[in-house]
């Protein structure tokens, strides 16, 4: 099966900073795909590679096996894309900016876009800049998905949502997912969020790749011991360690080396399952550590 996005070591240079580099990832099609990451992790910079904002210094983009590096039409007509600020042309009004929509994309699909404002009770003769940021945000998302996109991407679409707002924007995306079988990639800290609709996880930490993977199995490959800190040491793929005097706390990396754990943890050492937003915090911390 085609991949729904595939990057091949990716690169972005601004100046003498790369914001990506060496990024090689593949996104099955249908998934719901987590994207986190520290501030500056490349997040925002892999999206706009994705929809073709940016040009790459170095690698390929290809979203359902077409080359969407080199700006092609073919391939960046199925992608659609919300902008963390929902930047509308405020002076316009909903029915202006559909029209704009249905102008600019060939397969936009303008009654689909009216039956899903209509649903949330935003009128169309209302200016961009006169509506709510929740209201922004929906118009903003039926914009984009009326593009019929195959791949829709969204950067940061609840930052400046309430909570009201953020449950009403969940709801439209995974009523779309359901129904048109749409892959999204969705950038949030929002943890709780993120542990509500996706089903994948990427994390990106300065530039590269440091998880991609099914929720499930990424969890299944890591797990929470806790035993005596002299024995600390001995014990393989750490990701994050607490220490006390005696007692140390360690998030581990498990995979392949799940075998050879269990031979050199002390028999004292207790350990239990991670969940999804420990192991975001830990990757996260141990990110701010390097820095």
């Amino acid at each position: 099966m085609t991949a729904a996005l595939e990057t091949e070591r990716l690169g972005m240079r601004f100046g003498r900073s790369w914001a990506l580099r060496d990024c090689t990832v593949s996104l099955p099609a249908g998934a719901v795909v987590a994207l986190v990451g520290p501030n500056g992790a490349g997040k925002t910079t892999l999206m706009n590679l994705v929809c073709g904002l940016l040009r790459p210094t170095e690698g390929r983009v290809r979203v359902f096996g077409e080359d969407a590096d080199s700006g092609s039409a073919e391939a960046l007509a199925r992608v659609g894309f919300v902008a963390q600020e929902h930047p509308l042309y405020r002076g316009m009004t909903v029915a202006e900016l559909l029209r704009m929509g249905r102008a600019l994309n060939p397969r936009f699909d303008r009654n689909l876009a009216e039956m899903r404002l209509g649903a949330l009770g935003i009128p169309l003769d209302r200016r961009a800049g006169a509506l709510s940021g929740g209201q922004q945000a929906q118009v903003a998302l039926a914009l984009a998905l009326s593009k019929r996109p195959e791949l829709l991407v969204l950067d940061e679409p609840l930052a400046s949502l309430d909570p009201v707002a953020r449950r009403d924007f969940t709801r439209t995306l995974m009523s779309a997912v359901a129904e048109d079988e749409v892959t999204v990639l969705l950038s949030s800290h929002v943890i709780a969020d993120l542990e509500a609709v996706c089903d994948r996880l990427l994390v990106l930490d300065h530039g590269t790749v440091r998880l991609d993977g099914a929720i499930d199995d990424v969890l299944a490959a890591h797990r929470m011991i806790s035993g005596p800190r002299e024995a600390a040491a001995d014990v393989p793929g750490v990701v994050r360690a607490v220490h006390s005097e005696r007692h140390s706390d360690l998030l581990v990396r498990t995979g392949v080396e799940a075998e050879s754990l269990q031979h050199v943890l002390h028999p004292t050492w207790q350990e239990h399952p991670v969940g999804l937003e420990e192991l975001i915090l830990a990757y996260l911390e141990q990110s701010a550590v390097t820095r």
